[in-house]
């Protein structure tokens, strides 16, 4: 599955396949599945109560996540680093970007359980 995702003004595609985990997997020896978990938890945690704040450690992990989806979509425009790709951008909202990364994600599992089925 592959959708386009308007980050600062840019349309950035991103890209969630089989491979995803595996890419995530060996550039931040994390669990893709286990973060975004985590990453949605924490969200939760926010909306329920506006005086909790992201902890860096969730921010990072939608940062990687984000970076490793959209650098499987286009590896040619993709800097090497998540560093180098957020300096490309002047805002990067996790509240925006999640809930599309992870419907993108859904139509990606939802695809690949249907054609399990066939």
């Amino acid at each position: 599955m592959q959708d386009i995702i308007k980050i600062d003004g840019k349309d950035v595609p991103f890209r969630a396949t089989a491979a995803v985990p595996r890419l995530y997997r060996i550039k931040f020896r994390r669990d893709i599945i286990q973060d975004m978990q985590a990453i949605q938890r924490c969200l939760d945690q926010k909306k329920e109560n506006e005086e909790v704040s992201l902890p860096p450690e969730a921010l990072e992990m939608f940062e990687n996540i984000a970076y490793i989806m959209a650098k499987h979509a286009d590896k040619d425009n993709v800097p090497a680093s998540p560093e180098e790709w957020l300096d490309t951008f002047n805002t990067f909202s996790i509240y925006e970007i999640f809930p599309k990364i992870i419907e993108l994600w859904d139509l990606n599992m939802e695809g690949m359980s249907t054609s399990k089925k066939k």
